[in-house]
This record gives C-alpha cells, sequence and structure tokens, in this order.
C-alpha cells in the first residue's frame, strides 16, 4: 500500500516536471512549488532603481493553484491549462511593476530615515513561503516602519535628553538662584508651635508669602496676616488659590496654595507649610518647587521632624545655609486606657474619626441620635464649609465633631479627644491599616494648646485602641533624602516638543518621564495617573500642547460622572473655540441633595480655576465664585439641618428636650 503511495506519488511529481518542460516555465523565470499545504507558482525576476539591483522571486497575486489532495486529482490537461492561465505575459508584467513599485516606495522611504535599503529588500529572492507578493511587502513595510520608529524614538530620546537636564532643576528659578537665600526649618508634632512661630516672622516682615498644602489654610493664614498689626497697621494681604483671587492694591504679602507659588517676585520672608509634603506621591513635585524657586531671603520651612534629613539635603544642593529647631509639644497626648465601646462614652470635646464621607455621616446620624449636636468636617466639602462646620464646633454650638483625617491638616479646634472609628483607609486600590505618621498626624490634634491641658487618644472598638496604641508607639521613617519629585512645566514640554516635533500631550508627558537627563536621581520626573489619563482624551481632540496641558491639570474628580462630563464639555467647547459660560439649574440648589449641592460646588470652583487661566473662553469667574458660595452655604445648611432634625427626633423619643453645656 504504501508503495503505490509512493509510486503515486513519483508519477505525480514526473507529471509536474513535464509540464514545467513542456510549457518552458524555467526559461520564463516561473517554478511550480508544492510546499505548506499548496501548490503554487513563483515568479523571479529584477528591478532596478537608481542603480540599485533587487532580484526576486515571489508568488503572484493568483499564484497559489490548489491543495496539493485537489491538485493530485486534477488531469493533466486541466492542470496544463490552470497553470497557462495563471503564467501569461500579463500576470508577470503586473508583478513586475507591482514590485518596481513597491522598491521604490521602500527605498526611498529608507533613504530619508538614513537605512540602506538592501537591508529591507535584499530577501526578494530568498523567501521560502507560498505567500503571495502583497502580504509579503505589507511585511516588509510594518519592518522598515518599525526601524524607523526606532531610530526615530531612540533620536528623539537623546534630543530630549540633551534638552533637559534634572541636574539644573534648581537653576530653572532663575530669581532664587541669584539671591542670598537662608532656610530656617522649624519641625516638631501638631501643637508644638511651629506654624505660630513662623507666621509671626511673616507678618512682622516688609513683604512675604504664605505657601499652603490646601486652599483651607491658605484661606485661614490669610485671615491671620490680615488681623496682624506687627507694627500697628494692617498688612495688606492678598489671597491666591488656584479658584480664587482677593488682590489687595499695593500688597506686601500673600497667602497661597503652594501650586501657585510666585518665583518672579523677590520678598522678604517665605513659610513652606508642611514640608514633609516633599514625599506625597501625587502632590510632593509642588514642594520640590517651592523649596528650589521661593524669592526670599529667609524661607521658612515648617513640618513634622521626619523631614529633617531631607531639608538637609536639597539646603546642601542648593547651597543654602540652614538652621533647624525642632520643637516640642506644648501639650501632652496620651492614650486612653481603655477603648470608649459605646456612643454613650462619646464627651463633649470630643472629635470622631472615620475615613469615607458615608461613614462620617452615619457616624453622625448614631450620635446626634443620641442627643449631641455634631460638627461634620469631610473632604468633599468646600474650605468655607469646613471652616463653618469648625467655627460651631469651636464656639460650643456643637458637642463633637465627625470627620475624616481632613481634621488632620489644618482647621484649628479645641479638640480634648480623638475617637478612632477604624484604624483602616481605603488607599485608592485596597484597604490597608493607616500609617503611623497619619495616625500622629490624627492624634496630635486632640489637647489644644490654652484650651485643654492635654490630649487623649482612643480606639472606638478594642481592635483599633490596640492598632492606635502601636501606632503612637511607632517610629515615623524620614523623608527620603534624594528622589524629589519634579513635575513636567509647560516650557518643558514645549522644549521636548520642539526637538520631537510631537504634539501629543501623552507622548510629551512620556518623554518627560523617560527620556530627560536624570544625572544622579536627587531630583526626577514625575507625573500623576490623572494627567496621563487626561492626556489620552485630550490627545484626540484639536487642541495646543498648552490647551491640553491646562485641562490635564483641572482640580476636578473624574471618578464623579456629572464632574467628568462638565470637563469634558469644557475641553470640547475649547477645542471649537466656543465661549462657555456657565448655566446655573434654574430652580437652584435647592432640589438637589447634599451629594448633589457638595459635586456642584466642587464645579463651580473648577470652573473658576480654568476662568483664571484662559478667561477669553470661561468668563464667568465672578458668578462661578458666587455660586460656589451659595452651594457652600446650601451645604452647611443642609448639614445643620440634619443635624437638627435627628436631634429632634431624639428629644422627642426620649420625652424630653435635650440639652448640654460644654465642658470646661
Amino acid at each position: 500500500m504504501s508503495h503505490s503511495r509512493n509510486d503515486a506519488s513519483d508519477h505525480d511529481q514526473g507529471d509536474d516536471d513535464f509540464l514545467e518542460r513542456e510549457l518552458g516555465l524555467a526559461a520564463r523565470g516561473i517554478e511550480l512549488v508544492k510546499m505548506e499545504g499548496r501548490v503554487f507558482l513563483r515568479f523571479s525576476g529584477e528591478v532596478t532603481y537608481h542603480g540599485l539591483r533587487v532580484p526576486y522571486a515571489l508568488v503572484p497575486a493568483r499564484g497559489v493553484l490548489a491543495k496539493p489532495s485537489k491538485w493530485r486529482k486534477m488531469e493533466l490537461a486541466a492542470r496544463r491549462a490552470l497553470i497557462e492561465e495563471r503564467t501569461g505575459d500579463k500576470a508577470l508584467a503586473e508583478l513586475q511593476l507591482d514590485t518596481e513599485e513597491f522598491v521604490r516606495d521602500i527605498a526611498e522611504q529608507a533613504d530619508d530615515a538614513g537605512f540602506d535599503p538592501r537591508l529591507f529588500l535584499g530577501v526578494l529572492d530568498e523567501l521560502e513561503t507560498s505567500e503571495p507578493a502583497e502580504y509579503v511587502f505589507e511585511r516588509i513595510r510594518q519592518r522598515v516602519d518599525h526601524a524607523i520608529e526606532r531610530e526615530q524614538e531612540e533620536r528623539h530620546a537623546a534630543r530630549t535628553k540633551e534638552s533637559i537636564n534634572l541636574a539644573e532643576y534648581p537653576e530653572s528659578f532663575e530669581v532664587a538662584s541669584r539671591m542670598q537665600r537662608r532656610f530656617i526649618a522649624l519641625l516638631g508634632p501638631t501643637n508644638s508651635g511651629k506654624t505660630h512661630r513662623a507666621m509671626d516672622a511673616l507678618a512682622k516682615a516688609a513683604s512675604g508669602a504664605y505657601l499652603a498644602p490646601l486652599r483651607l489654610l491658605a484661606l485661614e493664614n490669610y485671615e491671620r496676616l490680615q488681623a496682624a498689626r506687627p507694627h500697628g497697621a494692617p498688612l495688606k494681604v492678598s489671597l491666591i488659590t488656584g479658584e480664587e483671587r482677593r488682590i489687595a492694591a499695593g500688597g506686601t504679602h500673600v497667602a497661597s496654595t503652594v501650586e501657585m507659588l510666585d518665583s518672579k517676585t523677590p520678598i522678604e520672608v517665605a513659610v513652606i507649610d508642611e514640608i514633609q509634603m516633599l514625599a506625597d506621591r501625587d502632590r510632593g513635585a509642588a514642594w520640590t518647587a517651592a523649596v528650589c524657586g521661593a524669592p526670599a531671603s529667609v524661607v521658612y520651612l515648617v513640618g513634622a521632624p521626619e523631614a529633617r534629613r531631607a531639608i538637609e539635603a536639597l539646603a546642601e544642593r542648593l547651597e543654602v545655609p540652614l538652621e533647624v529647631h525642632v520643637l516640642k509639644r506644648m501639650a501632652p497626648l496620651a492614650m486612653e486606657a481603655a477603648p470608649v465601646r459605646k456612643l454613650s462614652n462619646l464627651r463633649r470635646g470630643d472629635a470622631v474619626i472615620a475615613f469615607s464621607r458615608r461613614e462620617v455621616l452615619m457616624w453622625r446620624d448614631m450620635i446626634t441620635d443620641k442627643g449631641l449636636s455634631v460638627a461634620t468636617v469631610y473632604g468633599n466639602l468646600s474650605p468655607e464649609v469646613r471652616r463653618a462646620q469648625a467655627g460651631r464646633f469651636r464656639e460650643g454650638q456643637a458637642d463633637i465633631v465627625v470627620g475624616t483625617d481632613a481634621l488632620a491638616m489644618g482647621l484649628n479646634m479645641p479638640i480634648a479627644r480623638i475617637v478612632m472609628t477604624t484604624a483602616v483607609k481605603y488607599n485608592g486600590v485596597e484597604e490597608e491599616e493607616i500609617s503611623a505618621a497619619l495616625a500622629k498626624q490624627i492624634a496630635g490634634r486632640a489637647g489644644r494648646f490654652g484650651v485643654h491641658e492635654e490630649g487623649f487618644v482612643a480606639g472606638y472598638d478594642d481592635d483599633t485602641h490596640e492598632v492606635m496604641r502601636a501606632l503612637m508607639k511607632e517610629k515615623i521613617p524620614p523623608v527620603p533624602a534624594s528622589g524629589f519629585a519634579v513635575a513636567p512645566s509647560l516650557e518643558q514640554l514645549h522644549r521636548i516638543s520642539s526637538v520631537t516635533g510631537e504634539t501629543s500631550l501623552v507622548k510629551l508627558l512620556r518623554r518627560f518621564v523617560h527620556n530627560i537627563d536624570v544625572p544622579d536621581g536627587f531630583f526626577y520626573p514625575r507625573i500623576t495617573e490623572d494627567q496621563n489619563e487626561r492626556a489620552e482624551w485630550l490627545d484626540t481632540l484639536d487642541l495646543s500642547v498648552a490647551d491640553k496641558f491646562m485641562l490635564s491639570l483641572v482640580p476636578i474628580s473624574s471618578r464623579v460622572p456629572m464632574l467628568q462630563s462638565a470637563w469634558e464639555h469644557w475641553a470640547l467647547s475649547l477645542a471649537k473655540k466656543k465661549v462657555a459660560r456657565l448655566t446655573p439649574h434654574p430652580e437652584g440648589l435647592f432640589w438637589k441633595n447634599l451629594q448633589e449641592v457638595e459635586d456642584t460646588c466642587r464645579l463651580y470652583s473648577a470652573y473658576a480655576w480654568l476662568g483664571y487661566r484662559a478667561p477669553e473662553f470661561f468668563p464667568s469667574i465672578e458668578e462661578a465664585q458666587q455660586l460656589a458660595r451659595e452651594a457652600s452655604e446650601r451645604v452647611d445648611a443642609l448639614l445643620q439641618q440634619q443635624n437638627a432634625a435627628t436631634r429632634k427626633r431624639h428629644a422627642t423619643t426620649a420625652g424630653k428636650p435635650a440639652r448640654h453645656k460644654r465642658r470646661a
């Protein structure tokens, strides 16, 4: 059986050899081939282009004749007819023309990129494949494209590296780098008086700036400076945040968020608050810029003791003399002997901490249901609402404050005891135990000096109490003394664009992160995930690099559908060069629930931020600020109403009104 199959196969091959001889295929450069489960024709020839000789052996468009099983069953006459049909002069001419055009295209493309075309075309007579020529051509085109992309990538990477050297980052702040500056570090835990000392020096200076981590703190210290009378007369103070400008005529002092640093106007004193934020993953670059670029004769660096090594390293790198003062807490802080365990064990003057808006409002309702009045503070609230709520607690109108870790920074309140409902917080990916640094920062809010002789910390339940006890004993690791984050500036992106020709924001940001020169890693490039995600969408719009960069930085949450939709609308309007005016809801805010009013307030603030940067397209700045104020007032009113309603329910249930006095 096997022998007869071989005989048939030999006979079949003999027929093919006979057809090749009879039809004179070899003389015309044609070969009949069986390979890869196909019977096909391969045409050989040569193309000459500008002295370049390119031999080829390719399968024409209709060169595949049949599968071997089908070919074997065909009569000799049928095979001859099929071969004659597929090997006519027209088929040969078509392949020759297609190959000439392909060779010309590849040669020109390779020459333009500085490659030898033979690197890609030399394989055309060596390919052992049954694929038609068009597929072979496409694969070679892809190889050329990839080679050009790789070469261009290497060239652009080299040019980017030459254009930006992070070792020279401090020199990019021309005013500060030319000044004789001096650093004074005031380091200590919460309630050590460090901020008070720095602000006192700032108020006495002829000119100066306070740089805050939060709008809330900028606002608080703006009013603090306004109230100061160091030389008998009030200071002329401006407030500058991303969303607000209160410019004083002839102003000498400014309170601003750290991102709003004015690096071009020389001043006498600058105060950079919460200096340990140098290590913050998303915002640390703003503190790097402030330390390198604050154009002040004396720069106060105020924050936690663990920032000392980092400050010393920066001062040495910048060649700025440094004084370090480590301050101690003025009122002692202690763990309670036992957890709180029951709502009835809460006391006036307590601050109850949870880590989400939903948990805060749940605890507020449970506590007010016991007849206590509650002030509420969490991150989604505007600075104005947080201040109003904190003011109620400070003035005794609220017995207890319930808040998130937003209480840990700013908001000076007479808290006697911190009560932690949990020591676990969502980090954006998963629930995890809070760090010792955050635990101590929150706990440090207890025992306000001058109000309480001592501060206390407790967990609500046994587990949280023991975790807090352990965290309070834990040593906080120091802020790293190298690897200070640097965010891209528009000027840097324009520089990269000018040497690479790229206008895609995603690619420019990628070049900034991966290709700029980082000689010793002391400064390193950093962008946020939010900015990168936004850049991908912005690249689909007809916008300049400057506009895309601005829109990528709008302080608005992409996780809230209403806010994300507003941001996309503003971006689309700018792409169409259309003016986007604010259109408040005709029924105002009274139809919205608390969450909706909070989000609306954030929307107005984000619009104002854009308005200050592109007023010709976002002109409703004053309306945005007025509407944000109204929304803040509405949020505050809703919080009060909810508080009062729950207490009223409790009073009715208890059969008598709840009366409480604040303890001394």
